[in-house]
């Protein structure tokens, strides 16, 4: 059997998706059965502001999924070769699973996706909380506690090695953490390709610092002949972003911490441009020619000595945006993408590793 811990949904990001996709995935990759634990629904709410959750909410749906997982032990309903699937590692009920396999000596495995933490100093965590002895030691522990702990790229995974381990633990690191890409396959159904596009630049990240929201309001200002749309103005609904995705030509990011970046993805599904700095995630997923030099962003002090190189390059690709080369950059990179770090075959893989 395999217990997928989810998320909880929240309508204009992808764990809403995640609510009916994730299962259905990997029941369909592994041929096994599934069993979702989830929270309550009505304790969501409205994300805390620059935030992902609503930070009371989220412990709410935890709590209740931990005691779920507690009453299946309970009852005597988990077996050797079960595992366990958190689609976010940073659950306290983690540890509490943990001590409950290891004094009943069941060996069921622990799955878990890295989205972020207190190692980034960029993420909330990382700014409101920093390296206070708890939250690092939690981390660790959550580590530790996981059988395979998953990451979407390998910049996250020496972001978060690099604070925690050292050369001397290079086998155990190995032996604990998979680059994956996340289980996301189920966007090819939901954004089509489009090749008549508005001259519309979206902004669909988070309000939060470390997104560089202000750089954004100023290209708009500096660029009236674009129109420049910031996400979180609108109530949008999943599908209406995907049409806004697919009349835009330009996705723009200035962020600070980006451990994936989804939108960027879903841009170039829609057959449109992601424009990002060369530093994080984005160094390692994206084509040359959507890059721009890191120092242009790196601060909004920065930008302001370096706007008109910016405005430049953004100027190019938009006026270009139909030139073969542009275009093609958008079939190669979503192809890219689409095969190493938006499909979830690396987590199917391991879970099939052992018999269920």
């Amino acid at each position: 059997m395999i217990y997928l811990i989810d998320l909880e949904y929240v309508e204009t990001r992808y764990t809403a998706q995640w609510k009916t996709e994730l299962p259905q995935q990997i029941a369909d990759a592994t041929a096994q059965n599934i069993t979702v634990i989830e929270g309550p629904a009505d304790v969501a709410g409205t994300p805390t502001p620059g935030a992902f959750l609503d930070f009371g909410g989220t412990n709410i749906y935890k709590a209740a999924q931990t005691a779920q997982l507690s009453q299946h032990i309970q009852k005597g309903e988990i077996k050797d070769g079960d595992h366990f699937v958190f689609a976010d590692a940073w659950h306290p009920g983690i540890i509490n699973l943990k001590y409950m396999l290891d004094l009943l000596e069941i060996d069921a495995k622990i799955h878990a996706l890295w989205h972020a933490g207190s190692y980034d100093p960029h993420d909330f965590l990382g700014r409101l909380i920093g390296d206070k002895p708890w939250v690092r030691h939690t981390e660790l522990a959550l580590f530790d506690a996981i059988d395979k702990n998953y990451f979407a790229s390998q910049f996250h995974i020496e972001l978060f090695a690099g604070t925690f381990f050292g050369p001397d633990d290079e086998e155990y690191i190995k032996s604990k953490i998979v680059r994956t890409g996340w289980p996301m396959e189920y966007l090819n159904r939901h954004i089509e390709t489009t090749p008549i596009k508005d001259d519309i630049i979206l902004f669909p990240h988070r309000n939060a610092p470390e997104k560089q929201l202000d750089i954004f309001l100023d290209l708009q200002e500096q660029l009236p002949k674009y129109k420049f749309i910031n996400c979180n103005d609108y109530n949008l609904t999943k599908s209406e972003y995907n049409k806004l995705l697919q009349q835009s030509k330009m996705v723009f990011s200035a962020n600070l911490q980006e451990t994936l970046g989804i939108g960027c993805y879903e841009i170039l599904m829609a057959g449109g441009i992601p424009l990002v700095p060369n530093r994080l995630s984005y160094k390692e997923m994206y084509e040359d020619i959507f890059k721009y030099p890191t120092a242009l962003t790196s601060s909004f002090e920065s930008y302001e000595q370096n706007k008109d190189m910016l405005i430049g390059k953004i100027e190019t690709l938009m006026e270009n945006f139909m030139a073969l080369e542009v275009q093609q950059a958008i079939k190669d990179n979503k192809e890219k993408l689409e095969t190493q770090y938006f499909t979830g075959t690396n987590i199917y893989q391991e879970l099939m590793n052992e018999k269920i």
